[in-house]
This record gives structure tokens, sequence and C-alpha cells, in this order.
């Protein structure tokens, strides 16, 4: 199956106290640069108060923009750390904000590096995961009266196999709308044309890249 970084699904939040500093995540699916520095400046503005506001960001379907940003803590210690929990769980579209309101206990560099890569892995433990495959779609053409039984095969079936369900078109007849990973057309369409004794065919529309939920 062709697999690109998988992603999360809308925003998560999560905070962590360590000697008395605060540590407070923000995680958001985003679809660009543009809209992670949109994120960050939103973060910014909301705790303006804080002493750091520490960034790391992975955009792009291969995961080829990626970034991060201190923040005025000492080199090394929070931007890439945080940037090394994205890239170890292979996630992109993804910006993260970390949030330090200090608590007069210095943590080392050592600490440091460890308590930002925690503030994001257990934020990120919460997320909902979005996996992105390279999937075939198909169309399945049916009448009125089939179609409640087609969907029910369709949908039990794309349950099983990382497919994708799309909106049904309604007419004359029913259009039902699948994307399924290209090596699984031979069996889905065998399956198909036995459930509905050779009357469902897949009719073949392109490939895209679909989030898929995990």
């Amino acid at each position: 199956m062709s697999s690109f970084p998988d992603t999360i699904a809308g925003e998560v939040t999560g905070e962590l106290v360590i000697k008395k500093s605060r540590f407070i995540t923000h995680a958001r699916h985003v679809e660009s640069v543009d809209e992670a520095d949109a994120f960050i400046a939103e973060i910014r503005t909301r705790f303006w108060d804080a002493r750091h506001n520490c960034t790391a960001l992975i955009v792009g379907q291969t995961a080829d923009a990626q970034r991060s940003n201190d923040d005025g803590e000492p080199s090394g210690t929070a931007g890439i750390p945080m940037l090394e929990v994205l890239r170890h769980r292979n996630v992109t579209d993804l910006c993260v904000v970390v949030t330090r309101y200090f608590g007069g206990i210095l943590l080392g560099a050592g600490g440091l590096v460890r308590a930002y890569s925690s503030a994001v892995s257990e934020t990120l433990d919460t997320a909902t995961l979005v996996h992105r495959r390279l999937l075939n779609t198909y169309e399945i053409h049916t009448f009125h009266n089939e179609s409640g039984r087609i969907e029910y095969f369709l949908r039990d079936w794309l349950a099983h196999h990382e497919g994708a369900w799309g909106e049904p078109v309604y007419t004359h007849r029913v259009t039902f709308s699948v994307s399924i990973p290209p090596e699984h057309e031979a069996e889905l369409g065998a399956q198909l044309a036995a459930f509905t004794s050779g009357a469902g065919i897949l009719d073949f529309v392109g490939s895209a890249v679909v989030d898929v939920p995990a």
C-alpha cells in the first residue's frame, strides 16, 4: 500500500507542570506553512505574558517543510526536541506550540529537552490519528431498490480494508463512490460481482491521496 506521513484531526491541548514551570501544549492540523504561522501568532497573542512560546511544524504531503523555534530558550533545548518528536512519529501537516510559564527553578539543558519533548509527546498521545493513503476511487451504479443492501456491503468491506466512503449521488439511479488501495481492486470487484450476481461493476474514476481514520 502506498502511504504518506500521518496527520491528526483538529486540535489537541495538554499541560505539564515540572518544577513549578507550566508547559502548555497546543497541537493543530494545518494545511500550509502560512496556516501554521497564523496558528503560532494566535497562540502567542493568547499567551502574551508567558516567558516562552516555542514552536515546531512539519508541512507538506511528503513532510518537506520543517521548522522550529526555541523562542528564547537555550539553543537546541526546545524547538528541535519538539520537532524530533514529530519526525519520530512520522507526521505532517501539523504545528505544535509549547507555552512555558517559568516557575523560578532552572531545569538545565537536559531537563528542558525532556520537558519540551514530553509535553509534545503526551499531548499527541491524545490526538486522533489520521492515515494518508494513495487510493483509487471507483463508482458503483445501482437501482434504488438494491441500493440499501449494496451500501451495507460496501461500507462493511471498506471498514476492513482501510477504504474511504464517498457521498452517494441519487438521481434516477444511485451512484456510490469508494476509494480503496489499488491492490484491493481485484478483491473488491470479485466480491461485489458475487454479491450482486454480476450486476455490480467498479468504474475507475481516478487516484488521489485520501485521509483515512486510523
